[in-house]
């Protein structure tokens, strides 16, 4: 029987930030996790924006957000030899004339993170464009397709990975932990994404979880030092190579890419982009997302052997820094999580399964 603090269930960007905040914190742990390249972590284009929606209004916390994803990513590329982040600047294109006239609105009221280029012919070029653009500053790309695998890789290296889906059956609770197969822990933490739907312990929290698809595309023509978008995403990832997206489907019948978004994206794409470009890959997963769009973080209430960080959504490069940390710094040091991402607030609806385990 193998003896630790912790187990991890999950490598996306949670469990990678819960995974190295215990290692800092000198916390043994083993991680299990089945590689699974359509995790909606290694979907996604892992931009941070400030701002969001077509009411142009800034994100929940974005101001501590900002500031602790910026010394964590910079701590964990570091110590990973991968540039983890860099800033770039989403220029978005509006799309009708009410879209520009609402950035202006915005930006007469409160100027943060947005501004109005002098230079409105700057992209034509590249560009088919009618109403102008804004721009938003600062926005951060997440070097997602580097950082994960060289994570997971010491993670490895160090023996503590089991690469095999997590079988929730086999997970018993005692009054010093849990046992799985042949480990012993304190705890266990489920960072399981949208896979918590159908977690035993958690499927009763209200989940709302959506389906995003994007496409790859290749371009040697298209600037790579912004973030650009209109009515959709496109984001540069390594070389020539960009992500476009990405949808939100609340009503879905499965995980795949579909044939209707390629079409309406690909009809998009080549209204908007002047130059050439090839598809070179489409993909799709679930965003495991909440009703009350605030995470869920902490201790199960009625089992103190099990904990959760989850439900961080299309924010999940933001969120997940800061609120792994927290989450540590209560198991390690009891210190509070923040009241509106405490999952105890579902101590109600969590007793249902607490009562039938």
């Amino acid at each position: 029987m193998t003896t630790i603090d912790y187990v991890v269930v999950g490598q996306g960007v949670c469990g990678s930030f819960v995974a190295w905040n215990l290692e800092k914190a000198n916390q043994s742990f083993i991680m299990i996790d089945k590689p699974d390249p359509l995790s909606s972590s290694r979907v996604a284009a892992g931009i941070i924006n400030p701002v969001t929606g077509r009411r142009i209004v800034q994100t929940w916390m974005i101001d501590t957000l900002l500031d602790h994803a910026g010394k964590a990513y910079a701590q964990l590329g570091e110590a990973l030899d991968v540039e983890a982040m860099t800033q770039k600047n989403s220029v978005s294109f509006f799309p009708s004339p009410q879209m520009l006239q609402a950035f202006i609105g915005r930006l007469e009221e409160d100027a943060a993170y947005l501004s109005f280029p002098a230079d409105q012919e700057k992209y034509r070029n590249q560009f088919r464009y009618d109403f102008g653009y804004g721009e938003i500053s600062p926005c951060y790309a997440v070097n997602l397709a580097e950082l994960l695998p060289a994570l997971r890789a010491r993670i490895k290296n160090n023996n503590r990975l089991i690469e095999e889906t997590f079988d929730h059956s086999l997970l018993q609770l005692t009054d010093e932990g849990i046992t799985y197969k042949d480990i012993r822990a304190k705890k266990i933490i489920f960072c399981d994404g949208a896979g918590a739907m159908h977690n035993p312990w958690f499927r009763n929290l209200p989940f709302a979880c959506n389906k995003g698809e994007a496409l790859i595309i290749k371009s040697d023509h298209l600037p790579t030092d912004k973030v650009f978008k209109k009515s959709l995403s496109l984001a540069p990832l390594a070389g020539n190579l960009f992500w476009a997206g990405s949808s939100y489907e609340w009503d879905f019948q499965d995980d795949k890419p579909s044939a209707i978004f390629r079409q309406k994206t690909e009809k998009h794409l080549r209204e908007w982009i002047k130059s050439p470009f090839e598809i070179t890959d489409h993909l799709a997963s679930l965003r495991p997302a909440t009703v009350e769009r605030k995470p869920f973080v902490g201790i199960h209430p009625h089992h103190p052997q099990i904990a959760i960080l989850n439900g961080m959504g299309a924010k999940g490069c933001s969120l997940a820094p800061y609120f792994a940390d927290q989450l540590v710094d209560h198991l390690v040091k009891n210190a509070p999580i923040m009241e509106e991402a405490d999952v105890s607030r579902f101590r109600r609806i969590l007793g249902k399964d607490a009562r039938t385990m």
